[in-house]
């Protein structure tokens, strides 16, 4: 059990929401501010595909990793030593991000990147349902989309306009992260220091028997939501300059743009609709938006593009905060960190494993060929669940 201090005055618990929810939104803009530069790193350093998207994925790996092991320990160290931590190793990947010069150093610094972004996604989230219990868990499910919103925008309009495209949005963010820590000092903390850190290291992984057969029913769409993101941040600026010829990063990096913006608005949309319902409307969507986005690439339509990944992200936005929705409430409070550790690592495997892949796959049967390759198989998980929506037993798993 955590022990929480006395309320919050008025202006304090203000200050905690939105620092922590600015905290959140910087820390998710940094890890989606390479993507637009992946077809630059590319050109620079002579990259493969397959490379592209490794260096993309050991950051999944990297923040599975912090999420299963040090992602609770702020229940016990309390929650600004955690928050220091985080911004502390995010502005240490930033400083390795503006002197690369391989591809190892990128590998590098995407894992210490991945790392304190698991560190700081539970913890600032933790913090903003510390700070405002009524409005938190709704500012923790549009953070994330948020953040890699900002961050691609950013990232492509300075790695088109300004100077040093490879420096300057890295020195910007870690500015960002130096302000976050010296801001620090002035919130308040809401966690008493407590013993059972060691013990809290432990990944507890474990799925109730009520959550098994619901989390199966899920599990195509929600590896299908997460492939699509995986896909749009580690390939998609390099898909946009193969399909259409426009070699702008701005182009590239607005595309992936619009899918996080999408997203986010499909977190307010439905967000009054109950879960199931929710999800058999993003599960159409998701469908819908990839097959319009496929067919932007088979006729070089940047306008189709644009299209699909509108339908596509509010396909995304509207599974992945109605996924958890509906499994969590299956858990008992004791069996819920298992049953989420258990969600978490499908869901990032499927965010990485399979953009690696078509990483592989692109020099041998060409990029195009494997996106359509790819886009089919998130359409055929998307029917797979699609079938279990229509059965009715989301319905009785959503309402009990």
């Amino acid at each position: 059990m955590t022990a929480i201090q006395p309320a919050l005055t008025p202006q304090s618990a203000v200050r905690l929401t939105l620092f922590s929810f600015t905290g959140a939104v910087l820390i998710s803009a940094t890890s989606s501010a390479p993507t637009p530069l992946y077809p630059l790193y590319r050109t620079l350093f002579h990259l493969s595909p397959s490379l592209l998207t490794v260096i993309f994925g050991v950051y999944a790996f990297a923040l599975l990793a912090a999420l299963l092991t040090v992602g609770k320990i702020s229940d016990y160290t309390g929650r600004r030593p955690l928050m220091l931590l985080a911004l502390a190793l995010n502005s240490v990947a930033l400083m390795i991000f503006i002197y690369a010069d391989s591809a190892a150093v990128l590998i590098g610094a995407r894992m210490v990147q991945g790392f304190a972004t698991g560190i700081a996604l539970p913890t600032f989230g933790a913090t903003l349902i510390d700070a405002n219990k009524h409005r938190g868990p709704l500012l923790n499910s549009v953070t994330a989309f948020l953040g890699m919103t900002l961050g691609t925008l950013a990232g492509s309009i300075l790695v088109t306009y300004a100077p040093f495209p490879t420096v300057t949005l890295y020195a910007l963010l870690l500015l960002t992260m130096l302000v976050m820590m010296a801001l620090l000092p002035l919130i308040s903390e809401t966690i008493s220091p407590q013993p059972g850190v060691l013990a809290a290291l432990r990944p507890q992984v474990m799925i109730p028997r009520r959550a098994l057969g619901p989390l199966l029913k899920v599990a195509p769409v929600n590896i299908a939501t997460w492939m699509l993101g995986g896909f749009y941040l580690s390939l998609m600026p390099t898909l946009v300059i193969s399909a259409t010829g426009l070699t702008s990063p701005f182009v590239g990096g607005s595309v992936v743009t619009t899918l996080m913006l999408s997203a986010t608005a499909a977190v307010f949309i439905f967000r009054s609709l109950a879960p199931a319902r929710a999800l058999l409307i993003g599960t159409l969507m998701l469908i819908a938006g990839v097959s319009v986005t496929l067919t932007g690439v088979g006729l070089h339509s940047v306008a189709l593009l644009y299209l699909g990944t509108v339908i596509a992200g509010q396909g995304f936005g509207s599974i992945f905060s109605n996924v958890l929705k509906i499994i969590m409430q299956l858990a008992e409070s004791h069996e819920r960190a298992g049953l989420f550790s258990a969600f978490l690592i499908k869901s990032y495997l499927a965010f990485a494993v399979p953009a690696i892949l078509a990483g592989i796959a692109a020099p041998h049967i060409g990029l195009t060929q494997t996106v359509f390759l790819y886009g089919m198989t998130i359409v055929m998980l998307a029917l797979v669940s699609l079938l279990a929506v229509r059965s009715g037993s989301f319905a009785s798993t959503a309402q009990s």
